[in-house]
């Protein structure tokens, strides 16, 4: 039996490139006004800087919350990301203070406008779809880790 649980995980991992490089991010609800949020928590330097890069696709619903250990003006790019992206930078009680829209497989830095705790990555266009920009709060960053 053990066996095989050990060539399914070894199937899979050949299977679904990157898969075995992902690593298991804790998730957690937040929610745009009546819009639902499964966020990935990125809270540490190397969640951070692994981010969403060589997955290929990402439920609707779904995005990844980048807590930065400080409030700073903070940069986010797509090297190695295959899906378009759009980033919202939250002050620290989660209020958007600029959405920026990013393309796959590309290096130029999208920056928040002013200090920042978060950066919330969802499918390019998930914020401009629901009338969501600056000002509107995205609740549920304060039960997040801290970051490291």
């Amino acid at each position: 039996m053990l066996l095989r649980t050990v060539i399914l995980a070894i199937s899979i991992a050949i299977a679904v490139p990157g898969w075995a490089q992902q690593p298991q991010l804790p998730l957690f609800d937040l929610s745009a006004g009546m819009h639902r949020i499964e966020a990935e928590v990125a809270a540490t330097p190397e969640s951070r800087q692994t981010g969403m890069m060589l997955r290929t696709s990402m439920p609707s619903h779904r995005g990844m919350l980048f807590v930065f250990p400080e409030v700073a003006k903070h940069c986010m790019w797509m090297r190695n990301t295959l899906v378009p992206l759009s980033v919202a930078f939250l002050d620290d009680k989660g209020r958007i203070l600029n959405v920026e829209d990013m393309q796959p497989k590309t290096e130029v830095n999208h920056c928040s406008v002013s200090p920042v705790r978060y950066a919330l990555e969802m499918n390019l266009g998930w914020f401009r779809s629901r009338g969501l920009g600056p000002g509107f709060a995205i609740t549920g960053v304060d039960k997040v880790p801290a970051g490291r």
